[in-house]
């Protein structure tokens, strides 16, 4: 089946509408289906941010190249400019257990969240937002073909929901729990680095999982976690049984049609109160030798990766290392670049990157594997991938780290959400366990109601 996308835009110029950030646009859009939210909310880059809703009936298949399947049924037709970078398409995640794609398979234990493993799907209705200029636009799709009401009865429906008053609910929730002891995952790193010193690996990202009973709702949650720990690269999916919040501030993929980019982070150092002392905290991260050691490595990994799909000699590596401050810790980074081939898609990238060489190790496919043993269980959506391909072939997919998976329960929910770490051959058993623990802080303090929510 063929379906149509032909743009209508509306400015929402109402002053209370230009200062809703698409954050509150979620609660107040609860009723509508499949929602899924680009956040942009702080750091480096904050610019745009997309919240899609009510797709078209066709459902992604458990792929990561579903976009691919289902931008084949959408047909582009002339309609109202579109702002931002998203024109309509493909909205969705990939849950990491899919491993990389084309390679043997990674024998993994199930998920014990046990939700899908892609979700979202393609989409003509949706908000985009400009958060430099505090300008928000409300795009339809006109006469997509799947039946939907008119632009005209949609347009007001969706208006009537966000200038609505949401009712406050109550938000209680249960100290986050370890389900892997410090002394089990300093012995887990440990197991690492005799992979490592036996030749299997260079390094390998370990993680294990917490949990919280909450009181609430996800939407939230989500509001908390984006006034504790904002980040460039937040998002929100709507999941079968549930949903998932991230506060993600790393890039896997942006691609403009011709140049693909991808922004690995590796090092962490956890921010300081105190002014003078924080700016010791940088320096000394940017001088670490182990840090820089683990992103020198995954910055090679990702040449090879990108190296796949772009032209011979023209990937190159951009701002190594760069440092980014977020609201809980500092990052080292660096941009690996490269000239797409003639011929490729998004998809091809996607299919090339994913998932991350950031949160795998290197080499890619024997650290999952590693992963898998040591730490004897799938990890659902953590550290797989969201984001979008769009109907001109641009994209932009984040990483999932700092993600939380929201199970429904009676009166509530279940939160869990998982910290880990690069370790390499340097790495030190405590202080890799501490590092874990400052990457938990924004998610610690949400469930704490450490947060003020605007």
């Amino acid at each position: 089946m063929k379906f149509r996308w032909r743009p209508r835009v509306v400015e929402l110029d109402d002053p209370a509408q230009r200062g809703l950030d698409l954050g509150h646009a979620l609660g107040r859009l609860a009723g509508r289906s499949r929602r899924v939210l680009l956040d942009s909310a702080r750091g480096y880059p904050s610019r745009w941010s997309v919240l899609g809703f009510d797709p078209l009936p066709p459902r992604p298949a458990e792929s990561v190249l579903a976009p691919r399947e289902l931008l084949a049924q959408l047909e582009s037709e002339p309609g109202d400019a579109v702002p931002g970078p998203f024109h309509g398409g493909f909205l969705g995640a990939f849950a990491y257990d899919l491993g990389a794609h084309g390679e043997r398979p990674v024998n993994t234990a199930p998920d014990p969240t046990g939700f899908e493993r892609v979700t979202g799907g393609l989409y003509v209705d949706f908000l985009v937002r400009d958060e430099q200029a505090r300008r928000t636009w409300l795009v339809l799709g006109e006469e997509p073909g799947d039946g939907r009401p008119p632009v005209a009865v949609r347009r007001e429906q969706i208006r009537a929901l966000l200038e609505r008053e949401r009712a406050p609910s109550s938000w209680r929730a249960t100290p986050a729990r370890r389900l892997v002891s410090s002394e089990e995952h300093m012995r887990r790193v440990e197991r690492c680095r005799e992979f490592i010193a036996a030749g299997d690996v260079y390094q390998a990202n370990l993680a294990y999982r917490m949990l919280s009973n909450v009181e609430g709702t996800p939407e939230d949650c989500y509001e908390r976690l984006r006034a504790c720990n904002p980040a460039p690269y937040m998002a929100f999916a709507d999941l079968e049984r549930g949903a998932l919040l991230s506060a993600s501030p790393e890039l896997l993929l942006e691609f403009d049609g011709r140049i693909a980019r991808t922004r690995p982070i590796k090092g962490t150092a956890r921010r300081n109160e105190d002014p003078s002392e924080d700016a010791r905290v940088r320096r000394e991260l940017l001088q670490s030798e182990k840090d820089r050691a683990e992103l020198a490595m995954i910055v090679d990994l990702e040449r090879n990766d990108l190296g796949r799909v772009c032209r011979p000699g023209r990937v190159w590596v951009e701002g190594f290392p760069s440092l980014e401050s977020y609201a809980r810790v500092h990052h080292l980074m660096a941009d690996v670049v490269g000239e797409v081939s003639s011929g490729l898609d998004a998809c091809d990238l996607l299919v090339a990157l994913f998932p991350g060489g950031s949160i795998t190790g290197a080499p890619k496919l024997r650290s999952m594997e590693v992963i898998a043993e040591i730490e004897g269980e799938g990890r659902g959506f953590y550290c797989g991938s969201l984001g979008f391909i769009d109907t001109r072939g641009q994209a932009a997919f984040n990483i999932l780290i700092r993600t939380g998976l929201w199970r429904a329960r009676t009166g509530g929910g279940e939160l869990g959400f998982r910290v880990g770490g690069g370790i390499t051959w340097l790495s030190s058993p405590p202080l890799e366990d501490a590092e874990t623990l400052a990457k938990a802080r924004g998610w610690t303090d949400v469930l704490a109601g450490t947060g003020v929510v605007a």
